[in-house]
């Protein structure tokens, strides 16, 4: 697939050749499962097979062999698989139970097809750092269809049609770490658990190198204004300055600002955040744009060391992007 999210898109190459597939869904699973909830796979009537709902094994053969009918008949299908204990084990799940998987027929390059034109309105939403979510009936035969996150009411979904599936899905968080320091070796070990993605961002060979953040994504080194200039800010990035140094934070800052960037943090005291927000007043930045820079940066949890520094720091961004703190 073309996107992370394992979404039909329709200006994807892969489906060009494909005038139906089978688009099977992970909607429940009782017991533990090796697969989040909404892990999807594609079925192409070539016989192309995309992503899984399990790690393989007897769940995705039978998944298969269901899509296979579904993109010969149409129609869709709630498709109910129980494992025993040895069963489920052989395929990664530590203990038996029931998975349900909604089995539907797509036809990928309809603008008309429901399911084309939900995961096409996600993938939007996406796009711009917006979390989406995509609401199926799974006893009904009404289409699905997509509502920003921000905007979705579980209050609201019709009961009469029985059960649905809310699938969530929003893209990761990117952490633009500023300085190669002991705190950011921290956060790129922590942001990994949390399916963040980080960048860290210096300007000394020395200090940012892969020996020292193996978990980084990216390492970039030069200057970091110049640097974070060149990355698409939106509301799923977060900027975490801890160069602790003027002459790196404030460049750094005069581009973030006006940028539409979800999370902006520096380290240091209150004393030294009053100092380089009156820096910034004086160069015209407004009250509302020097009251997006969280400093001291992190929730305060008390912690003094570099490790709960980071997980401060990592609590303020999920905080903020839960909508739990301005």
């Amino acid at each position: 697939m073309s996107n992370p999210f394992g979404l039909i898109d329709h200006a994807d190459p892969i489906l060009h050749e494909e005038r139906a597939v089978a688009l099977a869904t992970l909607v429940s699973a009782s017991g533990s499962s090796s697969k989040k909830i909404g892990a999807k796979m594609v079925v192409g009537q070539s016989g192309r097979i995309l992503g899984g709902v399990t790690i393989g094994g007897c769940v995705d053969a039978q998944v298969v062999e269901a899509a296979d009918a579904i993109v010969a008949e149409g129609g869709r299908r709630l498709l109910s698989i129980s494992l025993d204990d040895d069963e489920a084990w052989e395929i990664g799940l530590t203990c038996g139970g029931t998975l349900d998987v909604l089995i539907t027929r797509v036809e990928p390059g309809s603008a008309n097809d429901p399911t084309v034109i939900a995961h096409r309105r996600a993938l939007e939403l996406l796009d711009r750092g917006d979390a989406a979510v995509i609401v199926t009936p799974l006893d009904a035969t009404t289409a699905p269809y997509t509502v920003p996150a921000d905007q979705f009411d579980v209050g609201a979904l019709v009961t009469d049609q029985g059960r649905v599936f809310v699938d969530r899905i929003a893209p990761p968080v990117t952490l633009l770490i500023v300085g190669a320091g002991q705190i950011a070796m921290s956060l790129t070990r922590l942001a990994r658990e949390l399916e963040m993605r980080s960048v860290v961002i210096d300007g000394r060979e020395r200090y940012a190198t892969h020996d020292r953040f193996p978990d980084a994504d990216e390492i970039r080194i030069g200057m970091p204004s110049e640097i974070v200039a060149d990355f698409e800010l939106n509301r799923r990035a977060a900027v975490v300055l801890l160069a602790h140094d003027y002459k790196y934070e404030l460049p750094v800052l005069r581009q973030v600002l006006r940028r539409p960037a979800g999370y902006i943090g520096l380290l240091g005291s209150r004393k030294r955040g009053a100092s380089i927000r009156q820096i910034l007043s004086e160069e015209g930045f407004t009250p509302d744009e020097l009251a997006r820079i969280h400093t001291p940066i992190g929730l305060d949890l008390g912690g003094k060391g570099s490790p709960e520094v980071a997980l401060a720091i990592l609590a303020e961004i999920v905080s903020v992007n839960n909508g739990k703190r301005a």
